[in-house]
């Protein structure tokens, strides 16, 4: 028995099998730090933390390694060089042996195929399946490594540093822009459902998440309704006029003035004056309407939509007079408007689909001037600009630099704008053409 062993072993070439058995050893080594590079950049951040909040510590260790992203990636790339430049060594040294000065060539070829199959695009791809549930799993042991690896790793980092300043490099300058277009763009790539109803739904989902991250640069002076358009009350009406007002209207809140409509009182709340009325058993002469109004808030023009919301919430309101830098009312602003903004129109029994707006028989539209640019591009899913102007008389006036005349004629951005109707110095009626859609089927 003894014999056997030992002419079994004189028999094997432990100069050929101790190297190749290390080389695919080597090779196991570089496709898991290849699998692990792409597999803790790729998986997603947002899931990570879901978990890390439920409760899961291998969520928890992933985003504590990616918390320091130059040290793993270091770590990773020393390993997965070190062993890969190891591999290669050896298969050199083991091909000459087997075929003299010629083996450096095919050592080369052959571990040039064998690293970019076994060691970089296999694992890679699999990592990029399945980078979530990969990432919890090797994070601990990739933790070990960076703290193995964290002497050389840290050298390596102050000298690219230096390096990188040498050349005059700016490491301090940091992008506040890069989260929010970060998700701007995951929103755009979100893929939807197969089938038109999918797709649809998927669609309005991304159009509200746009709206949300637009709320703190879309300011109030751009959806709110302008003054001319709000119904007020002249608080010297006769009081039973006021009344008949309140009761008529489709409003609940109405702004009240005296003297002069920008010297605003109060705001009326329908339910409010019907509790007065009910508790004077119907007799307007006792009725007290400085008791139904309640103190008008009011809200300067440039305040951005995510400020008003969350001042809305703060004061428990609904409702907001505008004002400009001179203190003149420009309109009002309501919670609805803002939600608006984000799930699109809130359409009840006394609303109207775009008011101030007609379709012609011909395919145009009759736009009063007063509509804003925002309205019309939600409603018609048009694509007017409105960064200089809110409302489409604002957008014509701009553009054309002049006071137009009734009758005439403009183009921009496509469409064909004709003036219909001018009062004194104001635009109120257009008529507006949009591009023609092309023909389904057309080239």
């Amino acid at each position: 028995m003894e014999t056997t062993i030992t002419e079994l072993t004189t028999t094997i070439d432990w100069s050929f099998w101790i190297p190749t058995l290390s080389i695919v050893v080597l090779i196991f080594l570089s496709a898991f730090f290849s699998g692990s590079e792409t597999a803790l950049t790729a998986a997603s951040k947002a899931r990570m933390y879901a978990l890390e909040k439920e409760g899961n510590t291998r969520a928890a260790k992933v985003n504590k390694i990616r918390e320091e992203k130059e040290k793993m990636i270091g770590a990773l790339l020393l390993g997965n060089n070190l062993v890969n430049i190891l591999a290669s060594a050896l298969a050199t040294s083991v091909f000459i042996k087997m075929v003299g000065e010629t083996g450096v060539f095919y050592a080369t070829a052959i571990m040039t195929i064998v690293v970019l199959i076994f060691a970089e695009v296999m694992p890679k791809t699999y990592a990029l399946k399945h980078s979530d549930s990969l990432a919890m799993t090797i994070a601990p042991i990739v933790a070990w490594v960076i703290k193995i690896f964290s002497p050389v790793t840290q050298l390596v980092s102050k000298v690219v540093l230096g390096v990188l300043r040498l050349f005059g490099a700016d490491l301090d300058a940091v992008n506040e822009d890069a989260q929010e277009e970060e998700l701007r763009g995951v929103i755009e790539m979100h893929s939807t459902s197969v089938g038109n109803q999918g797709v649809q739904n998927t669609d309005e989902r991304k159009a509200m998440l746009r709206s949300i991250l637009d709320l703190a640069e879309v300011e109030v002076s751009e959806i709110m309704t302008h003054r001319r358009n709000v119904l007020t009350i002249d608080l010297d009406m006769k009081l039973s006029d006021i009344v008949d007002t309140v009761l008529e209207s489709s409003y609940t809140r109405i702004p009240v003035w005296r003297d002069n409509p920008d010297n605003i009182l109060g705001v009326i709340h329908a339910k409010q004056l019907l509790r007065e009325l009910t508790r004077v058993g119907g007799d307007f002469n006792k009725l007290d309407i400085a008791k139904v109004a309640l103190e008008p808030w009011f809200v300067p023009d440039s305040t951005s939509l995510f400020d008003q919301l969350q001042a809305f919430r703060e004061r428990k309101e609904h409702f907001a007079l505008v004002v400009d830098e001179y203190g003149s009312t420009m309109g009002i602003v309501t919670l609805e408007d803002i939600l608006e903004e984000i799930v699109g129109e809130i359409d009840d029994e006394h609303d109207i689909t775009v008011p101030g707006v007609r379709l012609q028989p011909d395919g145009s539209y009759l736009i009063e001037g007063t509509v804003t640019i925002r309205d019309l591009n939600r409603a018609l899913d048009w694509n007017l600009p409105d960064h200089e102007y809110s409302t489409l008389a604002g957008l014509i006036l701009y553009e054309s630099k002049m006071i137009p005349d009734a009758g005439q004629a403009f183009s921009f951005y496509g469409f064909r704008f004709k003036i219909v109707k001018r009062q004194r110095h104001q635009i109120s009626l257009i008529r507006v053409h949009p591009p023609e859609k092309p023909k389904e089927g057309a080239v």
